[in-house]
């Protein structure tokens, strides 16, 4: 079965996370658990830890501002999710085919 729409721009990143999972303290349980993908948490750094204006941001990453804005807009709201609900952050990089792969 072929991937639909179009197909996924490689991102980049210029620093990884040097911590991959937050887990939140007072909750009693197992919490439940949200991914941020790599890319998500880029676009964080950029915009809301540096302060670069989107169309900066979005000229670093190698992508349309755009597609940048609707990743951030994604991982602001996994962000608020886990913070209200007490989830657990995992930061882990989404698969993205290579470019000319027919997969």
């Amino acid at each position: 079965m072929k991937p639909r729409g179009r197909p996924k721009k490689r991102r980049l990143v210029q620093k990884e996370p040097e911590i991959h999972r937050y887990s939140p303290r007072g909750k009693p349980g197992r919490p439940e658990e949200i991914v941020l993908g790599l890319d998500q948490f880029e676009a964080l750094r950029l915009a809301d830890y540096q302060a670069l204006s989107q169309k900066e941001a979005a000229k670093s990453m190698g992508i349309s501002q755009q597609t940048f804005s609707r990743i951030l807009k994604k991982a602001r709201q996994a962000m608020a999710d886990a913070m209200v609900n007490g989830k657990i952050i995992s930061i882990k990089e989404m698969y993205l085919p290579e470019e000319g792969s027919s997969d």
